[in-house]
Parts: C-alpha cells; sequence; structure tokens
C-alpha cells in the first residue's frame, strides 16, 4: 500500500471514530479518473453549533475535492460559533464566515434566508455545483468527490445526495419511505442550472424547506438522487433541535398537510408508525398533527402543480408496496419510487 493511501487509511478510521459509518476496502483507495469535476460552493447555515460544527470542518477539510468556496453563515449565534469559524477562515482561504442579523427564532425559513442570502452574495463566482451542507455532520473524505463525479457523468442530474445515518441507529435508507429519488437536506448539492430553475430555497417557518426544492426540481424535468454507494452521518436526531420525539411527529403530521400530500397516502403512513417507536402515541401524534393543521387549513406554501405532481408520485409508490405486500415480495423502501 502506497504511502498516500496509508495516510487516507489513517485519516479514515479517524473519521469512523467519530460516527462516519462506511469502510473502505483498499481497491476504494485508488485514484479517481481523470475527468474533471465541476467546480462546487458549499453553504452552511450555523446558530449555536460549537457542539458539532468543528468536526464538520475536520471532516470538509480532509476531502480529496475540496469546494472553491465554503461560506458558513453565523445565524445570530450567542454561544462559540463565530469563534470556531474565524479560526479556521483564517487558515483556510476557502473558508468564509458570513454574518446574518441576529434573531431569537430558530425556524426553518431562517435557514432558507442564510442559504439564498449567501447564494445571492457569490452570485459571480464560477462554479456549476452549489450546496446545503448543515452543520452537525460528517462524512468521508472522498465524499464530495464521489458527488461530484456523479454530476460530471450526467448533465440531467438536478439535485444529488445520499442517505444519512444517525446515533440512535435510523438509516435515511432503510427506515425511511422517501427513497432514492429524494435528496436529504443535510448535505444536498445542486447543479447550479437547476438551483437557478427551482428559484432557490422557498423560506416556510415550519419547514420542507430542502424537500420542497428537490421535489421542484423533479417536477422540472431534472433527475435527482440519492446515491446509497456513500453516506453522511447525522450526529443530531433529525428534527428534534428544541423539540420533543412527540413534538416532533406531530410537526411532521403538519408539514405532510402543509406540503400537499394525499390523505390517503398519511393514513398509510400513521398506521405503519403506529408499529415504531413511541408505539401508538407516535402515530397518533403524526395522524393528530395532519388532521389538526387540515382542520386549521394552514396556508401551504407549496403551488397546486406542485401538489399534483407530490400526489401522484405518492400514489404510484403507494401502488409499488401494495403490490409488493400482495406477491409476498421484501419491501425495499430505498428503491420503491424508482420501480413504482
Amino acid at each position: 500500500m502506497s504511502t498516500e493511501v496509508q495516510e487516507r487509511a489513517q485519516r479514515h478510521e479517524y473519521y469512523k471514530g467519530r460516527g462516519v459509518q462506511k469502510a473502505f476496502d483498499e481497491n476504494e483507495f485508488q485514484s479517481s479518473s481523470e475527468m474533471t469535476l465541476p467546480r462546487c460552493l458549499l453553504i452552511t447555515p450555523a446558530r449555536n453549533e460549537e457542539k458539532n460544527l468543528e468536526r464538520t470542518i475536520a471532516a470538509m477539510i480532509a476531502q480529496t475535492i475540496r469546494p472553491v468556496k465554503w461560506i458558513i453563515i453565523n445565524d445570530g449565534s450567542t454561544d462559540a460559533t463565530p469563534q470556531i469559524v474565524d479560526r479556521y477562515a483564517g487558515a483556510y482561504d476557502w473558508i468564509e464566515r458570513f454574518d446574518m442579523p441576529a434573531h431569537r427564532d430558530r425556524s426553518f425559513a431562517a435557514k432558507a434566508h442564510c442559504l439564498n442570502a449567501a447564494w445571492r452574495r457569490v452570485a459571480a463566482l464560477d462554479y456549476g455545483v452549489v450546496g446545503n451542507v448543515d452543520a452537525d455532520v460528517t462524512f468521508e473524505e472522498d465524499y464530495l468527490e464521489f458527488l461530484l463525479q456523479r454530476f460530471a457523468e450526467n448533465p440531467r442530474l438536478g439535485v444529488a445526495g445520499t442517505p444519512f445515518r444517525e446515533e440512535s441507529g435510523y438509516d435515511s435508507a432503510s427506515d425511511s419511505f422517501e427513497g432514492a429519488n429524494h435528496v436529504a437536506g443535510g448535505c444536498q448539492l445542486f447543479r447550479r442550472a437547476c438551483f437557478e430553475d427551482v428559484g432557490g430555497y422557498v423560506p416556510n417557518k415550519a419547514g420542507g424547506v430542502d424537500w420542497i426544492a428537490v421535489t421542484t426540481a423533479r417536477m422540472k424535468g431534472w433527475q435527482t438522487q440519492s446515491f446509497s454507494e456513500r453516506y453522511f452521518f447525522h450526529h443530531r436526531r433529525l428534527g428534534t433541535a428544541e423539540r420533543s420525539r412527540l413534538e416532533m411527529l406531530y410537526s411532521y403530521g403538519e408539514k405532510d398537510y402543509y406540503l400537499g400530500g394525499s390523505p390517503l397516502w398519511e393514513i398509510c403512513r400513521v398506521a405503519y408508525r403506529i408499529g415504531k417507536r413511541p408505539r401508538v402515541v407516535g402515530g397518533l401524534a403524526l395522524g393528530f398533527g395532519f388532521m389538526t393543521a387540515a382542520i386549521r387549513q394552514i396556508e401551504r406554501p407549496v403551488s397546486a402543480e406542485l401538489i399534483r405532481f407530490h400526489r401522484a408520485e405518492q400514489m404510484r409508490k403507494l401502488k409499488a408496496i401494495v403490490s409488493a405486500v400482495a406477491l409476498l415480495k421484501r419491501i425495499d423502501k430505498f428503491s420503491i419510487a424508482k420501480r413504482a
């Protein structure tokens, strides 16, 4: 094994010990092909992320292909987040700190405002891919290179990412019905033309900004894909920042409604969720969130066209699931959407 490979293997063991799950074999340490990869701009909103941000930065610095610019947005932090960013920005000229006005509100609309402000700030920059990376994730050292290769290979690929895992054991590839067509918002890369086509992120206080962007891209004819050959590791349970587990499930039900989800799909989702922990009450919280949102007629931040597109996708997935059950076949949650 060459010195370069040995060094990469040592760094791999370092990150593996910090929660990054995928192991490499020796063959995967081979140099990448000589294809030209698109230049990449990355944006990370960070609000009071001193606990996680430094390991995200360490994972980015270790990348085999680095972004041409990485803007870390200090979104009104009151902890050491700005000082952490400054320390690394002083050492790496491709890292930049950008401050948003201080505010007390922690919402997904704030995330969208951060991302769009940073995107407009570097409009003149030469790049082909723009991505959102959360401040509490880590990944293998060839993660960014792998995704950029997928863009280079397929000009119709508009959004790319990977499944993710959490310390709780949650695996988005096996525990979610979103499937391979969905790209999780924790690390979501867009072809620049695609991001401009969808108009960036739609500010929505209750959430769903990542989902709206990737689903809109698919509706406009772009291919969107989560590649299961790699994973990223999410160091905080999804959706639990400043909320309990039941509050999170209730909010998911609300989100299913205001993003235009089919009532039939929601009934099936609640029935499925009742058997998962927290048993019964988790499913009831999800269903109650959807029902109360419908009664209150919460304003939907999506167009009627997107709602029709979303429900058609849900019905195709539901048909594929029912067909698999009827034929006593194992349901592959990750690939079910591609077969639908």
